[in-house]
């Protein structure tokens, strides 16, 4: 049976390895208040801003996938930042052997810093989030979340393994959580580049992953739980989360699961069909393709710049809301 998700990372590894006609951003740096600097591109509006939008990628998947759809936003009246999390592209360091950076941190820290670096740059300006799978659960994370306004999320969730799709289930946990944390161990850091399993991890993060529980919360010391629901609780955005029919690691359980902890925030969700945008797939990781700019892209406006759910009167947003209610 071959890998759903194959022809997907070619994709992204073809749109970051091609920097021939790739739109350019300005280059900038942020500092995370633990003291680590962070590399990235902001995108100004051309013309009159609408709002501030922070994209934060996929776990190994780096920023410059998402210029094309940043690059779109600006044209469209968005100031944009994208920007690698630590160890991971423009923020790696030296070696990854050995490094203990975290998914905690991605959101603790690094989202942090690129919530304050916009509120610097625009202050005042209203702040959305578009966050794709982990992307969508780091800002919950943030000391600052209850600063965000409006969030896109596609395909967010935390890995807990259950919750891959039924007829995937068996393969995604051999992949994610036997052979990355044994190759981990062995390496110091997930080799993930060299296997064309997206890019390569530090240990913490690709550890986080491999050992995700039920509760995500389990995973920080007992003294910091309470803290770190508080911050989710915090979140009062509007949160308009999208999955994917043919999506094996953000099903609509696994969506659940991370908006569980979005208490405060006004939530809609959408179920989107390939067959919506007369595809035969999509999976977890095409949609912020360029091949999407007149379809999905273009809907994720009416989000962005008015608030309006584009797919609120389609069946499969009202199947997503019947089906997928789970016990936290």
């Amino acid at each position: 049976m071959p890998d759903s998700q194959s022809a997907e990372t070619a994709d992204i590894a073809d749109v970051s390895a091609t920097p021939r006609g790739r739109p350019a951003g300005e280059a900038v740096s942020l500092t995370c208040r633990d003291g680590i600097a962070l590399h990235g591109h902001f995108w100004p509006a051309q013309g009159s801003a609408v709002a501030s939008v922070i994209i934060n990628p996929a776990t190994g998947v780096l920023a410059r996938y998402y210029h094309y759809y940043a690059d779109f936003l600006s044209r469209e009246g968005f100031d944009v930042l994208t920007y690698d999390y630590r160890g991971i592209g423009l923020s790696r360091p030296v070696t990854l052997r050995g490094c203990g950076y975290r998914w905690r941190e991605w959101g603790e820290q690094d989202f942090d810093a690129a919530l304050r670096h916009m509120d610097l740059v625009r202050p005042g300006q209203p702040l959305h989030v578009v966050g794709h799978s982990i992307g969508g659960y780091l800002p919950g994370l943030s000391p600052k979340a209850e600063r965000i306004d409006r969030m896109l999320t596609m395909g967010a969730q935390y890995a807990y393994w259950p919750d891959y799709a039924a007829g995937h289930r068996m393969r995604l946990f051999f992949k994610w959580h036997l052979a990355m944390p044994a190759l981990t161990a062995l390496f110091g850091y997930f080799p993930g580049k060299r296997l064309g399993w997206l890019e390569d991890l530090p240990a913490g993060v690709a550890n986080e992953w491999s050992f995700r529980r039920a509760r995500m919360e389990l995973t920080h010391p007992a003294a910091e739980r309470r803290d770190v629901l508080k911050r989710f609780e915090a979140n009062r955005a509007a949160i308009l989360a999208v999955a994917v029919e043919d999506d094996d690691i953000g099903t609509p359980a696994a969506v659940q699961r991370t908006l569980g902890y979005y208490r405060n925030a006004a939530v809609q969700q959408v179920l989107l069909s390939p067959a919506h945008y007369g595809l035969r797939e999509i999976g977890h990781f095409s949609l912020f393709h360029s091949r999407h700019r007149d379809g999905f892209w273009r809907d994720t406006l009416c989000w962005l710049r008015d608030g309006v759910n584009p797919w609120a009167d389609s069946e499969p947003a009202s199947l997503f809301h019947r089906n997928c209610a789970i016990s936290m």
